[in-house]
């Protein structure tokens, strides 16, 4: 399928996602608009010919307008949004967002727009940085998207979705439950930050920046984090990382045991399990 570049696609929340997505639209031939809560934002999006047009306030005509609606926004805003401007979008509009939970959030929105059809997705090309202005820098070449569809959602809006994920640039693209989303995500995401939260917070480390190694870097680049963001995404699907963190102790205690034992040949065993399975990365 390929997306019809006569729609007008409006991004809601010009942050460093929604302003990718604008970016990358408006140089392939679409009409984008925007809405931001800055005015600042907008007006860098509008300087740099991310959208053609744009809002901080009122704005019900670009939402009356707009074809498909692309949500950047945290999920409680997303929620809140809806909830107040979801009946002016148009019958038949396609719909998707960026959000990094899923439970919680699809099911309402789509409950919210019944006229339109919101196809849930998950773009997994975030950054340590946040803001439009640093839009330029994200990579959807390499990233994962996930699209995760619901009994609501068509043939046609799946198909949209994956031709807008394609249209962006991403190479690998997958489906998965909402449910089963937030499992993987509290895995491979979510344990991630904050194992890199945690080792900056373990011990006042600042002052370990002129002798450190790319281990230590490459390991906390991620703890530079969005703090109103990701506390609320933690929050949203704390059953799943609170498990991920509860597996995750375990090993490294299952490691403390083996250093207590002066266990070399256990430790060598879980060097080589590590090295096998990030193999499959190198692999991608």
């Amino acid at each position: 399928m390929q997306l019809d570049t006569t729609k007008t696609y409006l991004i809601v929340g010009l942050g460093l996602l929604g302003g990718k997505y604008a970016q990358v639209l408006s140089q392939k031939g679409f009409t984008v608009t925007g809405i931001t809560h800055s005015d600042a934002t907008l007006q860098y999006a509008l300087e740099n010919g991310y959208i053609c047009r744009g809002a901080t306030r009122d704005f019900e005509e670009l939402v009356r307008q707009a074809d498909c609606l692309i949500f950047g926004l945290y999920p409680t805003t997303l929620l809140d949004w809806v909830q107040e401007y979801g009946a002016l979008i148009k019958p038949g509009a396609f719909i998707t967002d960026v959000s990094g939970v899923k439970r919680g959030v699809v099911e309402p929105v789509q409950a919210a727009v019944p006229q339109a059809e919101f196809i849930a997705s998950h773009p997994m090309a975030g950054r340590e940085t946040s803001g439009i202005s640093h839009s330029a820098e994200v990579n959807f070449a390499p990233a994962n998207f996930i699209i995760t569809p619901t009994d609501r959602n068509t043939p046609e809006g799946i198909e949209w979705c994956h031709a807008l994920a394609e249209t962006l640039g991403f190479a690998r693209i997958t489906q998965l439950t909402p449910a089963e989303h937030d499992r993987m995500i509290g895995y491979v995401s979510q344990l991630c930050h904050a194992i890199a939260v945690c080792l900056m917070c373990a011990s006042d480390n600042t002052e370990l920046a002129c002798y450190t190694g790319d281990s230590f870097r490459d390991l906390t680049r991620i703890a530079r984090i969005n703090d109103k963001m990701w506390a609320e995404l933690f929050l949203w699907n704390k059953d799943n990382l609170i498990s991920e963190i509860d597996m995750f102790t375990e090993s490294l205690l299952n490691m403390r045991e083996k250093l207590v034992q002066d266990d070399r040949e256990g430790l060598e065993e879980m060097f080589r399990l590590s090295t096998a399975r990030r193999a499959a990365f190198d692999k991608k």
